[in-house]
């Protein structure tokens, strides 16, 4: 099947709104997806850095002021 879209005569709201729809729908169907084995790596790692004591955490205002900071 090919599905084409009108892209670039799209809003960007139009294309934000296309892509909460196929969230949605795959979201509902999660067992059919298989995640790729480079996920378990991460998680694993970051599991190690917790028992290891490595991992860093911030509260949420603290980590969005950081994402604020390296995006400008």
């Amino acid at each position: 099947m090919s599905v084409s879209l009108p892209l670039d005569e799209m809003t960007v709201i139009e294309k934000l709104q296309m892509m909460e729809i196929l969230w949605e729908d795959l979201s509902r169907n999660t067992d059919l997806i298989e995640s790729p084995d480079w996920h378990r790596d991460v998680l694993d790692d970051r599991e190690r850095r917790i028992a290891t004591g490595e991992a860093r955490f911030l509260d949420w205002e603290q980590a969005k002021a950081d994402i604020r900071s390296r995006v400008k």
